[in-house]
């Protein structure tokens, strides 16, 4: 048996392992959060909570050979019921990252104040969805830099902004920074579209959300890339994880920790338990043991 993972330190939390629980329909209910920090997570983001998310949209999940398309947005639970949950999370000290977005800055910051104020120790803001109507260049710098920095102003918390690849990257990273991000989350589904066999149209009438193993490699490289330039603030890589090896492999790119989401809507809890004995068997090892060279050396916590 390996030696117990050391812990790892991001957004201010200090978990038992690097795998996180990605934001998203799986993780739109206390109970089901819970469970899955019993499975093993090391932390979990919650659904992203919206004052006032769309509720006329046609919101499913494809599944395809490889990866998912999905056309969801937000959760649909009310602010009042979610800041009732991180306040019980809280109660209890579990590393439970509240994910949130809003219609502007200035209600996106108000919402953080009220998640401070319920007791959730970090912060992901959820900016960069797509399948709202929004497409990849409306998520410019100036948008980023707007909603991090009115959400800086009014909270203390850690937070991260999560962000997907594509053309522009790094000025969008920037314009977090700038902001004032404590951390980066890379990335948010990218554009995708499969057509339908039995009607010849795209499934879901449209564009929306791809992630799965499809993405790894972009992701993969977009972090590796950040690390080159000298980026040295914390990255949560989310995109693809299917297996220990996947989350070695985002910590051998530079970044911090790993987000699994897409390969749990199959056999959610069998899955995760088997990521994380997969990545301790793979990272577990004492102190003085050569694991670094499976993580980055910079932006070690925050």
């Amino acid at each position: 048996m390996p030696d117990a993972m050391p812990e790892t330190s991001v957004l201010g939390l200090t978990l038992k392992n690097p795998v996180i629980v990605g934001s998203g329909l799986l993780t739109d209910q206390e109970r089901t959060i819970r469970r899955l920090l019993e499975e093993g997570a090391g932390a979990v983001v919650t659904k992203t909570i919206h004052p006032s998310p769309p509720r006329d949209l046609d919101e499913r999940i494809v599944r395809l050979p490889v990866g998912m398309l999905n056309s969801t947005t937000y959760s649909k639970r009310t602010v009042d019921h979610w800041l009732g949950v991180l306040r019980s999370f809280a109660a209890d000290r579990l590393p439970v990252i509240a994910s949130l977005h809003a219609d502007s800055p200035a209600q996106l910051g108000r919402l953080a104040q009220q998640a401070e104020a319920a007791g959730a120790p970090a912060l992901e803001l959820g900016i960069s969805c797509l399948n709202e109507g929004e497409t990849a260049d409306d998520d410019n710098p100036d948008r980023v830099y707007a909603y991090t920095s009115e959400t800086r102003g009014r909270t203390s918390l850690p937070l991260s902004v999560k962000l997907a690849i594509g053309e522009g990257l790094g000025d969008r990273v920037r314009a977090a920074v700038a902001g004032g991000a404590d951390a980066i989350t890379i990335s948010d589904t990218i554009a995708g579209a499969a057509v339908s066999r039995e009607t010849g149209g795209l499934e879901l009438n449209g564009v929306f959300g791809y992630s799965g193993p499809g993405i790894k490699p972009l992701v993969v490289a977009a972090i590796w890339q950040l690390r080159q330039r000298g980026f040295d603030l914390p990255i949560l890589g989310v995109g693809g994880i299917t297996s220990g090896r996947d989350v070695a492999d985002y910590l051998s790119a530079g970044a911090n920790v790993a987000q699994v989401y897409t390969a749990l809507h199959t056999d959610m809890y069998p899955t995760l338990r088997r990521i994380v004995a997969e990545t301790e068997e793979l990272l577990g090892g004492p102190a003085d043991a050569p694991v670094a060279a499976l993580g980055p050396a910079a932006g070690a916590g925050t």
